[in-house]
C-alpha cells in the first residue's frame, strides 16, 4: 500500500479531507481477492461466496490460474494485474507481452469476464515505474490484435503519486512521479481507459485523529466539513479522488476517469482505531456511496464506484492492521456484516 507515503500525503489533507472518485459504467461493488494467507478458502469456494453475496466485481492482483479457473462461467467482472515484477518483460517488446498474455490471460478469455487488466500495482513513483507506460502500450497492442474491445488497459497508483494536495484545487503530481504520470495519463486518455487509485481515509485519520475527524473519514458527517472554493466536501474519499482530477487537469488531461482499485477500514491492529464497528461503518458507506451512481463534487457528472479491500483477512501478511482488512473470516464468515 505505499504506507509510508501515502500517510504522509494524507497527512497534507488533514485540513481539508480527500475523497476518491471512480467513473466506470459498472456500478456494482467489487471485492479485492487477496490470497496471502495459508488457511484461505479454495478459490472455487471463494466464487461462491462472491455471489452468494452478490459482489457482482472482482480483482485480483495476479493471474492466478486457480482463480480464473473457478471464476469461468460466473459472470463476475474481474479486473487482473500483473505483477510489478513482470512489468520489465512485458515492456520489453510487444511479442513479449503477447507471450505473457497467451500464457496468463488468453486461456480464459472466453468464459472468464477480464474488464481491466492493470499493469502493475503501485509501482509510480519507484525503481519499475519507467516500465508501466510502454507494458500498457505493448499490451494495448496485444489486446487490439485479439479484437477484444471490452478489455481496458489500465495501472493502480496510490495517493503517494500526488505531492501538492492540499487543497483539492491546488494538488499537482509529485516530482518523482510526475514525468511517468504524464505519459500515463496521456495513453489512458487517448485509449479512454480511467485510472485505477488506491485511497485509504484511514490512515489519514489514524495518523492524526485530532486534525481529521472521524466522521470526515467515515463518511457520516452532516454537511460540509472541507470548503474548497465553490467545492463544498462532506467526506475524505471525494477530495482524494478530486485532487487526482485536479492534478490530471494541471497536466492537461481532463478526459480520464477514476476508478477506486482499493479502499478499506481494518478491524483490529491498531487499537480503538480499528474496531469491527469503525470498520463496519466505513464499509457500509463505502458500500452505499458506490451504488449511489453519483460523482465528487468537482465532477457531479461521472459516477464513482470501485472495490473494497479485501476479501479475507490474511493471516501470512504483516502481523497488525495489515491482517484484518477482510470483509469475511478464512472461514467464510463474516468479520461484521457490510452487504
Amino acid at each position: 500500500m505505499a504506507l509510508v507515503n501515502m500517510i504522509l500525503l494524507l497527512l497534507t489533507f488533514a485540513f481539508v479531507h480527500h475523497q476518491v472518485t471512480i467513473t466506470e459504467a459498472r456500478l456494482d461493488v467489487g471485492v479485492c481477492y487477496g490470497m496471502i494467507g495459508d488457511n484461505l478458502p479454495s478459490p472455487a469456494a471463494v466464487v461462491q461466496l462472491y455471489q452468494r453475496y452478490n459482489i457482482g466485481k472482482m480483482r485480483l492482483f495476479d493471474p492466478n490460474a486457480a482463480a480464473l479457473a473457478a471464476l469461468r462461467g460466473s459472470g463476475i467482472e474481474v479486473t487482473l494485474g500483473t505483477l510489478n515484477q513482470d512489468l520489465p518483460s512485458i515492456a520489453s517488446s510487444v511479442d513479449a507481452a503477447k507471450t505473457w498474455f497467451d500464457t496468463y490471460v488468453q486461456p480464459f478469455m472466453s468464459d472468464v469476464k477480464i474488464t481491466y487488466l492493470s499493469a502493475g500495482n503501485e509501482v509510480v513513483p519507484g525503481d519499475l515505474a519507467q516500465y508501466v507506460l510502454p507494458a500498457m502500450q505493448n499490451l494495448q497492442s496485444v489486446v487490439a490484435g485479439y479484437g477484444y474491445s471490452g478489455l481496458q488497459i489500465t495501472t493502480v497508483v496510490a495517493t503517494s503519486v500526488l505531492g501538492t494536495s492540499y487543497p483539492p484545487s491546488i494538488s499537482t503530481f509529485s516530482d518523482a512521479a510526475r514525468a511517468d504520470m504524464v505519459g500515463i495519463i496521456r495513453f489512458l486518455s487517448s485509449s479512454g481507459s480511467p485510472l485505477m487509485i488506491n485511497v485509504y481515509p484511514y490512515f489519514a485519520y489514524a495518523s492524526d485523529p485530532v486534525n481529521v475527524r472521524l466522521d470526515y473519514a467515515q463518511f457520516t458527517a452532516i454537511g460540509t466539513v472541507v470548503q474548497d472554493g465553490s467545492l463544498s466536501y462532506p467526506n475524505l474519499l471525494e477530495a482524494v479522488v478530486d485532487a487526482f482530477y485536479w492534478a490530471m487537469e494541471k497536466e492537461g488531461v481532463t478526459d480520464v476517469d477514476l476508478v477506486v482499485s482499493e479502499s478499506g477500514w481494518p478491524s483490529a491492529g491498531n487499537g480503538d482505531f480499528t474496531t469491527p464497528a469503525l470498520a463496519q461503518t466505513y464499509n457500509q458507506n463505502l458500500v452505499k456511496r458506490f451504488r449511489a451512481n453519483s460523482g465528487t463534487p468537482k465532477h457531479p457528472d461521472r459516477s464513482l464506484g470501485g472495490f473494497i479491500f479485501a476479501m479475507f483477512n490474511e493471516n501470512q501478511k504483516p502481523a497488525g492492521i495489515e491482517q484484518n482488512f477482510g470483509l469475511f473470516n478464512p472461514t467464510g464468515t463474516p468479520v461484521y456484516n457490510v452487504f
